[in-house]
């Protein structure tokens, strides 16, 4: 990948759901996209089961490695095996502590649907010493923003609307702070009747002769008697004008390839 690179970042999905299929992963699908159009370069995507050493060495591992931001999902919630802020705890050799924010988070929506605090409910406010509770506004379990100076560990819950909102009100707010000022765009178009063998030496060259982007083709006919190919082109730059000059370019070089092995192209844009 040849776009210019931000400050890491790595994803953790935790459960056990993950892992034996019953879940599709659309968390760390959802969260690359976002933290890559906001400059951060994600390195890792990690699922562990919902076991605290393995939680916890690859948070050791991040650490490390210099990851300047590490996010969890999943593990937040009432139940036995949901332990990722445990895990986090022990790996950055902090206390778990109740979080009187987190409490007072988690009791005023119990109280408003007229149940009272249990032991399990009270276990969702417990978080790293030094942590700072997220509001959670589609759930109860709230998130938890642990910074450590050089690293930023941020934990969500695993339902995709809590982890979503929790991400889009509170995170990245946070995020936009320590963010690089860089620009990424994304522009595509939609080329049929090339095989993506055939087009493949065009979108290699482009790539190399638009430092700063990334060109990429993806399948989505049949190689040989009905190909069809989607031309995506990842372009970053200290402004938006430069990112979108960048995507232009290596996109027409793509296109010209495309339209002289007899493609025809639909579907351009830009985002």
């Amino acid at each position: 990948m040849a776009l210019q690179q931000g400050p890491k970042a790595w994803l953790l999905t935790i459960g056990n759901e993950i892992l034996i299929g019953r879940i599709v992963n659309t968390n760390a699908a959802w969260l690359a996209r976002k933290l890559t159009f906001l400059g951060f370069s994600v390195e890792r995507i990690i699922v562990t089961p919902d076991d605290l050493e393995q939680i916890g060495d690859e948070i050791r591992r991040a650490l490390s490695h210099g990851v300047r931001l590490v996010i969890t999902t999943g593990g937040l919630g009432p139940t036995y095996d949901d332990r990722t802020l445990e895990a986090v705890a022990l790996a950055t050799n902090r206390r778990l502590v109740l979080n009187k924010e987190a409490y007072e988070m988690v009791l005023a929506k119990y109280s408003q649907g007229g149940m009272q605090m249990t032991k399990e409910r009270e276990k969702m406010a417990y978080m790293p010493e030094g942590a700072v509770a997220l509001r959670n506004s589609a759930g109860t379990a709230p998130g938890s923003w642990l910074d450590l100076g050089s690293t930023i560990i941020v934990s969500l819950p695993g339902v995709p609307k809590e982890m979503e909102a929790i991400f889009e009100e509170e995170v990245m707010p946070r995020l936009k702070a320590i963010a690089p000022q860089l620009s990424v765009v994304e522009c595509g178009f939609k080329v049929v009747g090339v095989p993506e063998s055939s087009l493949a030496p065009f979108v290699e060259e482009a790539e190399r002769k638009n430092p700063g982007c990334y060109v990429k083709s993806h399948p989505k006919g049949v190689e040989v008697g009905n190909p069809i190919l989607e031309i995506k082109v990842l372009a970053s730059g200290n402004t938006r004008e430069e990112a979108l000059t960048k995507a232009m370019s290596a996109l027409e070089a793509v296109k010209v390839g495309a339209q002289k092995l007899g493609g025809k192209i639909s579907e351009e844009g830009c985002s």
